[in-house]
């Protein structure tokens, strides 16, 4: 058998285990399933109440797809892992990802101080997210703007993350969740690597923030499941955001 891809989803619960409560068949939501078993990509998912959580009411199913894995992704880096408090100043490395529009927002929500690198072709979109400086990585070093951050937050990798190290302040922290630093034997690089968890409590906060209009769900395109493989390799250039794939309408009512 092939394995099933993609992890995060949104969408109606088919069916529920007789020793689960608080959960029925018909009710909406949206989560991380594990990693270790197959993923969403079908017509049904197995998952666990605690790797989901109500969907929230303000969005659509295409909307709240794209949150778990990113949302979790950028709350766990910067509060779990980073620290981050207000008043602190945070570098998001690559802001115009998936993950990296949520980084931005919730470093703007919690009151720290937003720098974030893109290309030029992507400045104004961070600006509306509420990053306060903004730096064209193709022209300008970032080290040499920024040496003084409490948290680097490096969604690129690379050399990208070799030089984060010296955008920090002592007593900084750079996180990462390059997956070549999983096998690195650098400890500075093994210390900032990290893999995202499910977690209920953090995408309910993430949905309660969605609702207050406090984040924005972020979809750059949205495509069949007959044409999966274009969300993995993209014949063109591919706008902010992340790719979702649809399997239903979701316009079933149930009693």
């Amino acid at each position: 058998m092939h394995p099933v891809p993609c992890h995060e989803f949104s969408g109606v619960i088919e069916e529920v285990a007789p020793d689960v409560e608080g959960l029925k068949k018909g009710d909406e939501v949206f989560g991380l399933n594990n990693w270790f078993r197959d993923g969403a990509a079908a017509e049904y998912c197995i998952t666990t109440p605690s790797e989901i959580a109500p969907k929230p009411t303000t969005i659509d199913h295409v909307q709240a797809a794209v949150i778990p894995i990113s949302g979790l992704t950028a709350w766990q880096a910067l509060f779990d892992h980073g620290n981050l408090q207000a008043g602190h100043k945070v570098l998001i490395q690559g802001g115009a990802g998936g993950v990296g529009t949520l980084a931005i927002q919730l470093g703007v929500w919690k009151g720290a101080f937003v720098v974030t690198t893109v290309s030029e072709a992507n400045i104004r979109f961070v600006q509306e997210l509420g990053a306060n400086e903004i730096i064209d990585y193709r022209k300008t070093r970032f080290e040499e703007v920024v040496s003084d951050a409490d948290v680097v937050l490096d969604l690129v990798g690379g050399d990208t993350l070799r030089r984060s190290f010296g955008a920090i302040k002592q007593g900084g922290r750079v996180i990462t969740i390059a997956t070549s630093s999983e096998s690195t034997k650098d400890p500075k690089v093994k210390d900032a690597f990290f893999i995202v968890e499910s977690n209920r409590q953090q995408l309910v906060e993430l949905a309660k923030l969605i609702e207050r209009g406090v984040l924005r769900s972020i979809v750059s395109k949205v495509l069949p499941i007959d044409a999966a493989a274009q969300a993995y390799l993209p014949a063109e250039k591919i706008s902010p955001g992340k790719t979702v794939l649809r399997l239903f309408n979701l316009t079933r009512q149930y009693s």
